[in-house]
């Protein structure tokens, strides 16, 4: 069990690193090939086919298992990256992002199986706030070099260096876990898993907690960027030190808030971080200065509300589920996919009615009020 717990959570960090290092520059990256109004509609073609995947997993994983399954999905990253590396048509950087992006999706989901293995003995909070403080270790490493890697070598450089941590990965998937034990995956209708989150109403409100999260995480990783470089006037230098700082929260607050939400609950947590959250993404608007410290701290309060929501989720609903029910994980996986529709869906007209970019900064806060509300109406699990 300590040796599949070592090895799992050495994956979550090498496969983070790539994770971390495009998601911030693959906005950009298709903006060269399209307008900046349309570079969403991108993520949302790949969101919904990644939807679609996600429905598939327990049918992929009684097949398959879920080191193989995992396996599959990491080649096809990689596949992808150099794609995205190598690649000089747009096409090309339009079919590479896609599959990227539905290939880690999917290798997430795995993942949650692999750490709810690990973590069905107890001490859900625990071993949820270790893994998610482990993989956040690596984004903020990842934007220590991923300005830098930009200014070598431009965009390719960093799809590249992605390739290798993804290949490395796969190299682990290929010669270790083999003793790995599935559960029995119980395959469930979707209408009936869909059935069963609206029959809970404390699911419900937590699945719809991390789909506003996730909605949030979208609307940052896909305009911010753009924002930054674009309208405020920062390098990417700076962009990637501002966004170093921005992450830090996810490595200070993940593992010892699912300790204290073991003892005390998620729901008062939940309230605190929403509260930080809405309150820092407001104050965006007011900042027109490229002043790197301001940005950074800025930021740095969203992400400390942000991560106190992600770990509060997680250890939230996998207290209420088991690695048996690979539908019910991949429902609330959905979210991540899901967000990345909703996201685009929402903003690509706001940007077209609003006078400024920076007021969809402020449409974003008012939106995230409504997990607010959902926290303040939820009930700790026992």
């Amino acid at each position: 069990m300590k040796h599949n717990q070592v090895v799992i959570y050495l994956v979550g960090f090498l496969f983070s690193i790539p994770l971390a290092i495009t998601s911030y520059v693959n906005s950009s990256f298709l903006e060269s090939y399209m307008s900046k109004y349309y570079v969403g509609l991108v993520y949302v073609l790949a969101s919904i086919i990644a939807i679609w995947g996600l429905a598939q997993m327990p049918r992929i994983l009684s097949r398959l298992g879920n080191r193989l399954t995992t396996l599959l999905f990491s080649s096809i990253g990689l596949c992808a990256l150099l794609l995205l590396a190598f690649g000089t048509e747009a096409y090309q950087a339009i079919l590479g992002i896609i599959l990227y992006f539905i290939a880690t999706d999917l290798i997430i989901a795995s993942m949650d199986i692999f750490v709810e293995d690990i973590s069905k003995n107890g001490n859900v909070g625990k071993f949820r706030g270790l893994y998610l403080m482990v993989i956040n270790l690596s984004w903020v490493i990842a934007q220590m070099f991923s300005g830098e890697i930009i200014e070598q070598t431009s965009f390719r450089g960093i799809y590249f260096v992605s390739a290798c941590f993804i290949f490395l990965v796969s190299i682990i998937f290929v010669l270790f876990l083999r003793k790995f034990k599935d559960p029995k995956y119980i395959k469930v209708p979707i209408r009936k898993t869909i059935k069963a989150f609206l029959k809970n109403r404390n699911l419900s409100k937590i699945y719809l907690i991390n789909l506003l999260l996730k909605f949030f995480f979208a609307w940052m990783v896909i305009y911010t960027p753009i924002y930054l470089h674009e309208y405020i006037g920062f390098g990417w230098e700076n962009i990637g030190l501002i966004f170093t700082i921005m992450l830090i929260p996810f490595v200070l607050v993940d593992y010892p808030l699912g300790r204290l939400s073991d003892r005390i609950g998620e729901r008062s947590l939940l309230i605190t971080g929403f509260l930080i959250t809405i309150i820092s993404t407001l104050v965006i608007p007011f900042i027109s200065s490229p002043t790197v410290w301001l940005w950074a701290l800025v930021l740095f309060g969203t992400r400390v509300g942000a991560a106190t929501i992600e770990v509060m989720a997680e250890s939230y609903f996998f207290k209420a589920v088991s690695e048996k029910n690979p539908d019910e994980i991949s429902f609330f996986r959905n979210t991540y996919p899901l967000s990345f529709v909703i996201g685009p869906l929402v903003a690509t007209p706001t940007l077209l009615l609003v006078p400024s970019f920076k007021y969809l900064f402020f449409v974003l806060g008012v939106i995230t009020l409504f997990g607010l509300y959902l926290s303040l109406r939820l009930k700790d699990i026992k």
